[in-house]
């Protein structure tokens, strides 16, 4: 007998009838939210040339990504590991000639080679929205208001937002606090990790400092005005402060300025999303550049991706089952369509001994009326 002819990869799994409806419901909330501040939907497609999604943004790792050759052109193509890379090529190709800024927004799974961290999972779902044509601190602000905002659409609860610089030791190092080029990388590296040792080791004793002005925002920002003396930050720190002036209200905000894992393509500004009861982070945004064509000048944007698996995976577990009617044989198709029509979700019997109770039924159909069983 064929033993493994129904196993999944490993990394992917299904979606069963709660979790799928769940999935739905989430995703609906949330483009729903974003519909409301003017985000259009695109849909790019799964697939592209590998060549496509490489190219158009700074940091993108084609090494992540599932690649074969395309039978009809011979070219390398790619399935999608992020979306936000194909919205960069629409903009720049098909919404070229579109107002600035422009909102657009997404959803779609993505599929990476293997998974990040201690999470399995190489099939996610990602939504997301990019506001392009603009890296202000305004668009900053907006951005992380939006993102909050889905996420409690979605079912989120206790929301936190970390703030980060992805650009901080190029910064610092062109002037304030001078590296050797061939240095950057390593101090870089030893700040995401916040080990002090091997920064010092790699030639950053003095951005030892940096490792202080980590924690809740409002004490956090302080010690990073404290240590940014020469005021090679002075326009982040104040730009950094607006926007959580903005958002404050909507959640719980920290600063860690020097991360770096997971904003490998981010410019002066980047987020992670954090809610209650869930494990890991559920999203994560910030600025970025759309590389143009060859002698095109980039173009700055800003936007945020959701991962809402674990979230999903939550809500099924507490979600109460929905109310169900069971139509018997024989019953008022007019009726029922009146009740479908009222927000009724129904299920009709095939055949006499069918079982409303088993079939997940909550109410059954006596007449014109919903009686419940």
């Amino acid at each position: 007998m064929d033993t493994d002819r129904d196993l999944l990869p490993e990394g992917l799994e299904d979606r069963l009838p709660a979790s799928a409806a769940c999935a739905a419901r989430l995703t609906r909330s949330v483009l729903d939210v974003l519909d409301t501040h003017g985000y259009d939907r695109v849909q790019p497609p799964s697939i592209e040339f590998e060549k496509s999604m490489a190219s158009r943004m700074a940091g993108v790792q084609p090494r992540r990504m599932f690649r074969f050759v395309d039978p009809a052109s011979l070219r390398t193509l790619a399935l999608r590991s992020d979306i936000t890379v194909q919205v960069g090529r629409m903009a720049a190709t098909g919404l070229a000639g579109a107002a600035r800024p422009l909102r657009l927004c997404y959803q779609g799974h993505v599929l990476t080679i293997k998974g990040d961290g201690l999470n399995p999972a190489r099939e996610r779902l990602q939504i997301g929205a990019e506001l392009i044509g603009s890296d202000s601190v305004a668009a900053a602000g907006e951005i992380v208001a939006v993102a909050i905002a889905a996420l409690q659409a979605a079912g989120a609860t206790g929301i936190s937002v970390d703030f980060t610089l992805p650009d901080l030791v190029d910064t610092l190092a062109a002037k304030a606090i001078p590296l050797a080029a061939d240095k950057i990388e390593a101090v870089r590296r030893e700040l995401d990790a916040k080990d002090a040792g091997a920064l010092v080791a790699a030639g950053g004793e003095a951005y030892l400092p940096l490792l202080t002005a980590i924690g809740p925002f409002d004490s956090a920002i302080e010690r990073l005005a404290a240590i940014d003396a020469g005021g090679a930050l002075s326009s982040r720190i104040a730009a950094l402060r607006e926007i959580a002036a903005r958002v404050g209200p909507m959640a719980r905000l920290t600063l860690d300025p020097s991360e770096r894992h997971g904003f490998e393509y981010q410019s002066w500004f980047g987020f992670t999303l954090y809610a209650e009861g869930l494990s890991g982070a559920i999203g994560r945004g910030g600025t970025y550049a759309i590389l143009g064509a060859a002698g095109a000048p980039s173009e700055p944007a800003i936007g945020f991706s959701l991962y809402p698996d674990e979230l999903i995976d939550t809500l099924t577990d507490t979600g109460a089952a929905r109310d169900t009617l069971f139509l018997p044989l024989g019953h008022d198709a007019a009726a029922a369509g009146k009740l479908r029509e009222a927000g009724w979700r129904t299920v009709a019997a095939l055949c006499a001994d069918c079982d409303a109770k088993a079939l997940g039924c909550t109410h059954q159909l006596d007449g014109t009326d919903a009686v419940a069983l």
